[in-house]
C-alpha cells in the first residue's frame, strides 16, 4: 500500500525576546499540541517597526537567549530570517520569507496575541496576511474582540482565526527587565539556561540594555 504524506504543519512566533520566558514556550507548545503543528518557528526580530525609538537588547543576545530556550524541545526551531536582514521588518515579509522555505502544500500558523489581533488591521498589508497564513490568538478575558467591526476592516478575517485556549500566565518580558534592574529573582519566569547568560552577561542592568515594551 502506498503510504500518503500529511502536509507539514508549522507554527510562527514572533516577537522581540528580550528575554524570552515561560510564557512564550507555553504559547509555542499549547500552540504544536492543540493544533498539531509539526513545528514551531520562534522567531526574534531584528528591529520591530513599533519599536523604532527604544532601545533594544543587542539581537544576537536575543538570537542566543532564543536558542537556549528551545534546546531542549526538538519540535521548536530558531528562524533568524528578522534578525539577519536589514529593517525595519514587517510581519508580512517574515510570513514570505518562512513561507518560502517550506513546501508547497505546507500549512503555516501565524500565532499571536489578542491584542495584537484586535489591532491587526493597523498592520502591514492585513488583508494580504490572513491570505498567506491561518492566525492562531491566544484568548485573554481582559481584552475584548469587537468581531463585527473587525470583519468590517478585514473581510474574511473570523474564517481565518483560530483561537487558542492556554493557562493564562501573567508574565512579560518588561517585567522580567525590571526585576533584574532591581535584583530581584526572575527563576522559574525563565529557563534556566537563559537565567544564567542573563546573569553572566549582566543583561538589563543598566537602562540603556533595556527594551521598554
Amino acid at each position: 500500500m502506498e503510504r500518503v504524506s500529511t502536509p507539514l504543519r508549522a507554527g510562527l512566533l514572533g516577537g522581540s525576546f528580550d528575554p524570552p520566558h515561560i510564557g512564550h514556550l507555553m504559547l509555542a507548545e499549547q500552540a504544536r499540541d492543540q493544533l498539531a503543528l509539526s513545528l514551531v518557528f520562534l522567531v526574534p526580530a531584528g528591529q520591530p517597526p513599533h519599536k523604532l525609538d527604544r532601545a533594544m537588547t543587542p539581537v544576537a543576545d536575543r538570537v542566543h537567549m532564543t536558542e537556549l530556550a528551545i534546546a531542549s524541545n526538538p519540535a521548536f526551531r530558531l528562524s533568524r530570517v528578522d534578525a539577519d536582514r536589514p529593517g525595519p521588518h514587517y510581519t508580512i515579509d517574515l510570513v514570505r520569507l518562512v513561507r518560502e522555505q517550506l513546501p508547497d502544500d505546507a500549512g503555516l500558523f501565524f500565532l499571536m496575541g489578542f491584542d495584537s489581533l484586535r489591532d491587526l488591521p493597523t498592520w502591514r498589508e492585513p488583508a494580504r496576511l490572513i491570505r498567506t497564513v491561518q492566525l492562531v490568538a491566544l484568548t485573554r478575558p481582559d481584552v475584548p474582540i469587537d468581531w463585527e467591526s473587525l470583519e468590517a476592516s478585514l473581510p474574511g478575517v473570523r474564517e481565518r482565526v483560530t483561537l487558542l485556549d492556554m493557562p493564562e500566565l501573567e508574565i512579560a518580558s518588561n517585567d522580567i527587565r525590571r526585576r533584574v534592574r532591581e535584583g530581584r529573582s526572575i527563576r522559574y519566569m525563565v529557563p534556566d539556561a537563559v537565567r544564567e547568560y542573563i546573569e553572566e552577561e549582566g543583561l538589563y542592568r543598566a537602562i540603556h540594555n533595556v527594551a521598554i515594551s
